[in-house]
């Protein structure tokens, strides 16, 4: 059985699951009702007003959480950019060291950077363990280089280009947290209960003809397209609409040149 972890990562599988889950509610209200049964005029009017009431909040929910996932997106491209800004300037930065150890940083730096882009295009989370590992020891062989110097001769222009190194450092940390940060479990269920009582609500409510019936697949569909592009934003490494690391492969292809 698929958790929700599993589910909201794979957003075919939450369209696929949450699509089945609303149509039977959807049909177990039209079943309760009955396929005779036909609400009197003023109970009518109290449902319209329950049901409008309910599709309402669902909508505000969804679109509520639709704005999270949309400010995490931009979160995270701005990120990529500031990984981008800081690796390229600590580059630059480099030509204030000693040549000696210049020269050990750049390799190190095009090698960061390299590890830094398959972090934004690996979709195995296998994979990311090692790509973390071998970035957190680049960062040590980084910090390492321009401690020596800053450390046997200090002065204002090393200290520039430690500053560099430690932005270089400090921007992976913020990727990785927003990374992880996204819609909580709770928000999800939140929209899935409410989308389970309207599509009850649209099923009880609907009249005993065939047509009746056929529209109670458009509730269920429109949710769980909405379901999904949420699902599909707030997923980082899968899905259509991903953040390409473009700042980063323009940069290592200038830097390749150099």
């Amino acid at each position: 059985m698929f958790s929700m972890e599993f589910i909201r990562l794979h957003p075919p599988v939450l369209f696929a699951v949450s699509f089945g889950v609303f149509l039977i509610t959807a049909l177990l209200g039209a079943r309760v009702r009955g396929p005779k049964a036909v609400l009197e005029e003023g109970i009518r009017a109290d449902f319209d007003v329950v049901l409008a009431a309910t599709l309402t909040l669902l909508g505000l929910i969804i679109g509520f959480t639709f704005s999270m996932a949309i400010s995490r997106y931009d979160q995270r491209k701005n990120l990529e950019e500031g990984e981008a800004n800081a690796v390229g300037t600590a580059f630059v930065r480099a030509d204030l060291l000693p040549p000696a150890d210049g020269a050990k940083v750049r390799p190190l730096l095009r090698a960061y950077l390299d590890q830094r882009i398959l972090f934004y295009t690996v979709q195995d989370l296998n994979d990311v363990v090692l790509i973390n590992a071998r970035a957190a020891q680049l960062q040590r062989q980084l910090w390492a280089a321009v401690q020596g110097p800053a450390m046997a001769q200090p002065s204002p222009i090393t200290a520039l280009a430690v500053t560099s190194i430690n932005e270089v450092l400090n921007s992976q940390g913020y990727t990785q947290a927003a990374w992880w940060n996204r819609i909580p479990i709770a928000a999800w269920i939140l929209m899935i209960v409410m989308a389970i009582c309207c599509n009850f609500l649209m099923g009880y409510g609907s009249r005993s003809t065939r047509g009746g019936f056929k529209l109670l697949v458009v509730l269920p569909l429109v949710v769980s397209i909405a379901f999904m592009l949420v699902a599909d934003i707030d997923t980082p490494r899968r899905g259509v609409i991903t953040v390409v690391p473009q700042n980063l492969i323009s940069l290592a292809e200038s830097l390749r040149s150099q």
